[in-house]
């Protein structure tokens, strides 16, 4: 993609729903009794692993452009898939099936693409065996994940050295299949879709601070779920709004739940004009409007107390800081090294072909700003986030910017040049 330097940014725009409640709603209604309807669902590449992943476990889905209808297997119904299951780019997919997969009595093997087979999988492999999962894996740590499903799993007492939400995620959904009641506790709050929404289905939930806690399950009931609009896609036209000049954007129905909600924070600590209103909750989240202004941003420190509520956006956010007053540290971030690509060493090397001012470090960023971007070939890993963080630096870059494999923004955000185009002026 061949970007250039523009005016300003104006527009009322919606973004793709939530990748992260698309995936979870997929998985709780095929494990349902019952018909559940996913209206306004995410048509991405990582979602679609999902739900074809799903089809070849059994599960009758029926697919329209904005529904998504899931006649549930049951939590016991699922089918010994032919072949393997491939998550392709998805590691939401992956953790989240390993909890599933654990608690049936199949054995099934998940595969997936050159990035996904570099991501640490020991993470979710320590928990499961702990509770008697027959789980094993390249390395102990690595694509593929074979899983001999036993039909016997037992509950604990777990504490994670970590902040995932796809660990929590993958402990809580074995807890499901697992005698007694199962404990997950992590240093920080991170995202909490799977524990509103498992409730919402029935199961017995409980949530004690950074403590929550989960009981066997014999069934789960089918719901209708409506997706709210992605903060992680809305934060780029965000960030666009604030640090291109003479912009004014509206973003839609947007999802704010509060462990999400950390970019929001963050910019506005920075000096950032954002507006939040029509607040209302759809499906047990807050849904809102935001707007957002060119803003003078001042630095700020983001510290591992705050990465887990925003560690999807720390691309985009490290771009603003480019264009804010001052030095803006960013610790605690090591997660990043391990997600689509090193994205803490791909912020600092194509940011810094740009002109900005980045040092980076084992955890983190330090980033000195405000730095003139120009525009030149930046590399994006085949990393969706990086890719449209990369675009959206090129529209305050001074010349040509081309950014390459820029194909791989389908993995979360099919549309994203679209919409794009729609607000440059």
């Amino acid at each position: 993609m061949i970007l250039n330097k523009v005016n300003k940014l104006e527009g009322t725009i919606t973004v793709p729903a939530d990748k992260s409640i698309t995936h979870r709603a997929v998985m709780f209604a095929s494990l349902a009794d019952g018909i559940s309807y996913i209206n306004n669902y995410l048509p991405s590449q990582d979602c679609f692993s999902t739900l074809n992943i799903f089809k070849q476990l059994g599960v009758d889905i029926e697919q329209t452009a904005n529904l998504l209808t899931v006649k549930g297997a049951g939590l016991h119904g699922l089918k010994c898939p032919d072949g393997y299951l491939n998550a392709n780019n998805s590691g939401t997919t992956t953790r989240l099936l390993s909890g599933i997969l654990s608690g049936q009595n199949f054995s099934s093997t998940i595969i997936g693409d050159e990035s996904l087979s570099l991501r640490p999988m020991k993470r979710i492999i320590t928990p499961l065996r702990q509770m008697g999962a027959d789980i094993y894996a390249k390395d102990d740590n690595y694509l593929p994940v074979n899983i001999k499903g036993n039909g016997s799993l037992r509950a604990i007492n777990y504490k994670s050295s970590i902040s995932s939400a796809q660990v929590k995620s993958c402990v809580l959904l074995a807890g499901l299949y697992a005698d007694g009641q199962t404990f997950y506790s992590e240093p920080e709050k991170s995202r909490d879709h799977t524990e509103t929404m498992l409730k919402a289905f029935g199961a017995d939930i409980s949530v004690d601070n950074l403590t929550v806690g989960i009981k066997k399950c014999d069934k789960l009931f089918a719901q209708e779920i409506f997706v709210p609009a992605d903060i992680s896609s809305a934060a780029f036209f965000i960030v666009a709004g604030i640090i291109v000049k003479n912009s004014h954007v509206i973003i839609k129905q947007v999802n704010i739940n509060k462990t999400r909600s950390g970019i929001i924070t963050v910019l506005k600590n920075m000096g950032a004009d954002i507006k939040i209103s029509n607040i209302k909750e759809i499906s047990g989240e807050p849904v809102a409007d935001i707007e957002v202004k060119s803003s003078s941003l001042h630095s700020t420190n983001i510290d591992g107390k705050l990465i887990p509520s925003l560690v999807d956006e720390i691309p985009i956010i490290a771009l603003a800081a480019t264009q804010a007053e001052g030095v803006t540290e960013i610790s605690g971030a090591q997660e990043l090294r391990v997600k689509e690509s090193d994205r803490l060493k791909l912020i600092a090397t194509q940011l810094n072909k740009m002109g900005a001012n980045i040092e980076e470090k084992q955890d983190g960023l330090i980033i000195k700003g405000p730095s003139k971007l120009k525009g030149c070939s930046v590399e994006t890993s085949k990393d969706h986030r990086m890719a449209m963080m990369l675009s959206i630096a090129a529209l305050c870059a001074d010349g040509q910017t081309t950014v390459e494999d820029s194909a791989c923004v389908g993995i979360s955000f099919s549309n994203f040049y679209g919409v794009l185009k729609q607000i440059c002026k």
